[in-house]
């Protein structure tokens, strides 16, 4: 089951601390020590029951310091929160098709696309298939503006509580199987 609510969490490492005795020996020791593979299987999905997420790499898990790196699966139906922030996405379309609405305007997508999302933007993602799941792999560099103090982030509208109409019964898809582009 879907761990609920990691979007609304407010108390998240958005930038990892490097505190006490460092230095770059130290450091590139720590990092050599980090796993180079993380299993998808092994990271929980959360949110839900329209939006879904794993994430792969945040700067609290220690690996990376300026990557945001997670895995957005819509189900049916399904829509993310309407929300703003300073930092640029990409989101790699690995299946289904949907669409984006930034700051009122459509943008339509499907499996192999990218779509882009600039700073500043009032943005939502939706997927426009009402019987099948849509998934994409969202590259974000928003552990670096937050370091620099650009701390812009807003909530216009939040993630659903209550399924999608088509969605009603879906289960976002924990183990990684070959559905990119599928058909």
């Amino acid at each position: 089951m879907a761990k609920p609510n990691y979007h609304s969490n407010k108390n998240r490492i958005f930038v990892r601390e490097i505190a006490g005795q460092y230095n770059l020996k130290t450091e590139l020791e720590r990092l050599r020590a980090m796993p180079r593979v993380r299993k998808g299987k092994d990271i929980e999905m959360t949110d839900g029951p329209q939006a879904f997420s794993r994430h792969y790499i945040e700067p609290k898990d220690g690996i990376t310091q300026n990557f945001h790196i997670h895995l957005e699966e819509y189900a049916p139906g399904g829509k993310s929160q309407k929300h703003g922030h300073v930092n640029e996405a990409a989101f790699y379309i690995l299946d289904g098709e949907g669409y984006e609405i930034h700051d009122g305007i459509r943008y339509d997508w499907k499996a192999g696309d990218i779509a882009i999302v600039h700073n500043n933007c009032v943005h939502q993602h939706f997927n426009a298939s009402s019987t099948k799941p849509a998934r994409a792999l969202v590259l974000k560099t928003k552990p670096m503006y937050l370091f620099m103090n650009m701390l812009f982030q807003y909530q216009v509208e939040q993630r659903s509580d209550e399924p999608a109409v088509g969605g009603e019964n879906f289960e976002a898809r924990t183990l990684e199987e070959d559905y990119n582009h599928a058909e």
